[in-house]
C-alpha cells in the first residue's frame, strides 16, 4: 500500500520521518525531531520544534507544542508554535493560537483566540522592546 504524500497545498519542511496514517488511532504523548505527519486519530499531548503535519481527514484533541504547525484537518486543543502556524482549507480548529506568524486560507474554520508574539523556547518569551527616553 503506498504511503499518503502531503497535499500540494501543504509543503513541510523535509521529509516526514513518522507517519500516523488514515484508519490509525493514539493516545498519548508525542515527542519527535523531524516532520510527522497525522492522518488518523490522535488524543494527548504533543511536543517538538519541528514540524509537525495534520492531514486532511485527520482527527486530533490535543495539546500542541511545536516549531512549526501545517493543518488540513481538525484540531481541538490550545496551539503554540515557535515559528508558524499554516490553516489550509478544510481545517477546522478549535482553540487557541499561539504563534509568531499566522496563515489562515480562505474556507478554514477558527474558533479561539490567537496571540502573535515573537515565542522562544518552550515556556519563554522574547521581552517586548521597552520605549526609548
Amino acid at each position: 500500500m503506498p504511503v499518503p504524500q502531503p497535499s500540494p497545498s501543504v509543503r513541510p519542511q523535509g521529509e516526514i520521518n513518522t507517519l500516523l496514517g488514515r484508519g490509525s488511532s493514539f493516545d498519548g504523548k508525542l515527542t519527535f525531531e523531524g516532520t510527522v505527519r497525522i492522518d488518523g486519530n490522535f488524543s494527548g499531548e504533543v511536543f517538538s520544534d519541528d514540524v509537525l503535519v495534520v492531514g486532511e481527514g485527520a482527527e486530533v484533541r490535543a495539546k500542541i507544542e511545536v516549531g512549526t504547525l501545517i493543518v488540513e484537518g481538525h484540531i481541538d486543543g490550545n496551539i503554540r508554535a515557535t515559528k508558524l502556524v499554516e490553516l489550509h482549507a478544510p481545517a477546522r480548529i478549535r482553540g487557541n493560537i499561539e504563534t509568531p506568524s499566522l496563515f489562515v486560507e480562505k474556507g478554514v474554520l477558527f474558533e479561539g483566540n490567537s496571540k502573535m508574539e515573537n515565542l522562544t523556547a518552550k515556556g519563554t518569551q522574547t521581552p517586548a522592546p521597552r520605549p526609548v527616553k
